[in-house]
């Protein structure tokens, strides 16, 4: 991305767009007082962070018991009622449905490949599907510390373990595929990469041909696999984002707020939700609501107005894809595609 020399000053940076993630699949709803579990409690928990502020909602179901729940049947249900209830927030399903063991010494994995290729047949299509690249390690308890797991069930050493070793499965015929079907869906991916060689290889796809839509990310710095924690590999990454993508930042525990308030300086997007954190910066629980309504004062004092769910679907451009690779890269302020020698170029003339 460009910065100038004026790229700071909340008049020449876009709206702030506000993901949040409230149904925190991790969890069980004994962990907090802030996990729905009815139908109608999800709902409800959807209209309250929108009118906090939040335009974009990461989209988790589950069953009536409280466990996290994988059936599309159940996504199907939660999407019409949020199509009601909240008509002008953007619905992003989290793209693994939920990765969350049903039980104590289960794996916390990912559904299989054609499982998640059924996402692009929900019904009402949601607008976006988090897409992660390249199968990668995804431990989400590396940079947990013991006062983030402090009376939740992740104190359990089995559960503990069950997380450590979850996989994030993304090869190329698959995510080639699933992109391809959900572009054929009229539904957007929302690239969720957690380093630069995702990065690149989302950036191949556009070159090829393989994706020609609006670059719409997370940055997802979460240790584990993905990003971590410092500053500088944020900077690095913005600095190599196409001028022209959307970016927001996503981590995880009391670094939410520290790391979403350098992103909104920076002119970036923010993700809040107990998905990402319990807690507030200062150790004390903090409900989505609450984070929400964090991330709308610290904008407002930077002056950064904060994007209504019109300037959301502005901003991401829902609805938008291009007819070809050249036409995607300018669009984007990429570097157009090299033209090979010998190509469509006028030969010199001699002097």
């Amino acid at each position: 991305m460009h910065f100038l020399d004026d790229s700071l000053l909340p008049e020449n940076q876009e709206k702030l767009v506000i993901q949040v993630a409230p149904y925190g699949p991790q969890w069980i709803p004994a962990d907090s007082d802030d996990i729905p579990v009815t139908m109608d409690q999800q709902i409800q928990k959807a209209v309250d962070c929108y009118n906090a502020g939040a335009t974009v909602l990461h989209v988790h179901v589950r069953e009536d018991d409280g466990k996290g729940s994988k059936r599309l049947s159940k996504f199907n249900e939660m999407l019409a009622g949020l199509r009601e209830a909240v008509p002008k927030m953007i619905l992003q399903v989290g793209g693994s449905i939920s990765f969350a063991p049903e039980n104590d010494g289960a794996a916390a994995k990912w559904l299989t490949d054609d499982t998640r290729h059924m996402l692009a047949e929900l019904n009402p299509r949601p607008d976006q599907v988090t897409v992660a690249i390249n199968t990668n390690q995804m431990n989400v308890m590396e940079l947990m510390t013991e006062a983030d797991v402090a009376g939740t069930s992740l104190t359990n050493p089995v559960l503990q373990a069950a997380y450590r070793d979850m996989i994030v499965p993304s090869n190329p015929s698959w995510h080639v595929e699933h992109i391809r079907r959900l572009v054929a869906s009229g539904i957007q991916p929302h690239f969720m990469l957690g380093n630069l060689t995702q990065l690149e290889t989302v950036e191949r796809l556009i070159r090829r041909g393989a994706y020609t839509g609006p670059l719409i990310l997370n940055y997802v710095a979460i240790g584990g696999g993905a990003a971590g924690l410092h500053p500088a590999d944020m900077i690095e990454f913005v600095r190599r984002t196409p001028h022209g993508a959307v970016l927001t930042l996503e981590t995880l525990n009391r670094n939410v707020v520290p790391m979403n308030t350098m992103a909104i300086a920076l002119g970036l997007h923010v993700r809040v939700g107990i998905e990402d954190t319990l807690f507030g910066p200062d150790g004390e629980r903090a409900t989505s609501v609450q984070q929400i309504e964090r991330m709308v004062r610290i904008a407002r004092e930077l002056n950064r107005d904060i994007a209504s769910g019109d300037d959301a679907r502005r901003i991401y451009q829902i609805g938008t894809q291009w007819g070809c690779a050249d036409e995607t890269l300018t669009h984007l302020g990429m570097a157009p595609n090299r033209v090979p020698a010998g190509g469509n170029r006028a030969p010199r003339k001699a002097a």
